[in-house]
């Protein structure tokens, strides 16, 4: 299968044949990261169901699946839409010089400690002898709507806004430095996103899409996936890189 072509991914590592574990670990934790329209869904049901012919292996989210809520918002007839609109306007807000409004920052705030606590149960079951397929994971570089801190202003006038800001970068970095053993990283393009996701926000999955290819966790090899192609090479293609982590950690002893 080729790698995705139309923009070069940025912070690409090639993954080694001859993979070695992580230090400390005796299970591997793979990310399946891609964005909307990307196919993630589909693709991560499929591997977790051959991983789990392999090993045990538990599936753990670890986005904050706002974007289903707004979607929901907005088919609610007649005020639906132009909730969502307002929800989408204070979204934007945040992205300016000033930042979000306190109350706007506390939600983005809480939502951030949600995606939190996702990530310290994954923490969790990886502790108990699972092997981890994740979709989405979090990181520190980009913020922004795929996976990094939402409070993007990095100097907000707002004194409280500030802080939440400074701890919410904080609480991404400490989840960035456990990083995967790989990343699956499902690229493709706007126009096919788009066709995929109707339902979606032009403007935020043009940023989600533009995104993608730039985050690098922290070092870690990352497999690239041209989402464009049939289900079956994009899986054959992940299936080959997943079965040689998991080999490299078959004689692993902790």
């Amino acid at each position: 299968m080729s790698e995705f072509t139309p923009s070069a991914p940025v912070g690409s590592v090639p993954v080694s044949p001859d993979y070695k574990p992580l230090l400390g670990r005796k299970t591997p934790v793979i990310a399946l990261v891609g964005s909307d329209g990307s196919g993630k869904t589909t693709v991560g049901e499929a591997l977790l169901a051959w991983m789990r012919e392999q090993t045990p292996t538990q599936l753990c989210h670890l986005g904050k699946q706002t974007g289903s809520w707004g979607r929901a918002i907005a088919r609610v007839p007649l005020v639906g839409r132009k909730v969502d609109n307002g929800i989408a306007k204070k979204a934007s807000n945040t992205r300016r010089e000033k930042g979000a409004g306190s109350l706007t920052a506390l939600v983005i705030f809480v939502l951030s400690m949600r995606r939190l606590v996702r990530f310290r149960k994954m923490r969790r079951l990886h502790k108990e002898g699972y092997t981890i397929l994740t979709d989405r994971y979090p990181q520190a570089v980009i913020p922004g709507p795929m996976d990094g801190p939402g409070l993007v202003a990095r100097t907000p006038k707002n004194g409280f806004v500030k802080f939440l800001t400074q701890i919410e970068q904080k609480i991404y970095e400490h989840m960035a430095t456990f990083r995967p053993d790989i990343v699956l990283r499902l690229n493709v393009d706007l126009q096919t996103a788009l066709a995929r996701k109707p339902d979606h926000r032009p403007d935020a999955l043009k940023q989600k899409v533009a995104d993608v290819p730039r985050l690098t966790f922290n070092g870690a090899p990352i497999v690239e996936l041209d989402a464009t192609q049939p289900l079956e090479q994009v899986l054959a293609t992940a299936r080959t890189h997943v079965a040689a982590v998991l080999k490299a950690y078959e004689c692993v002893q902790v």
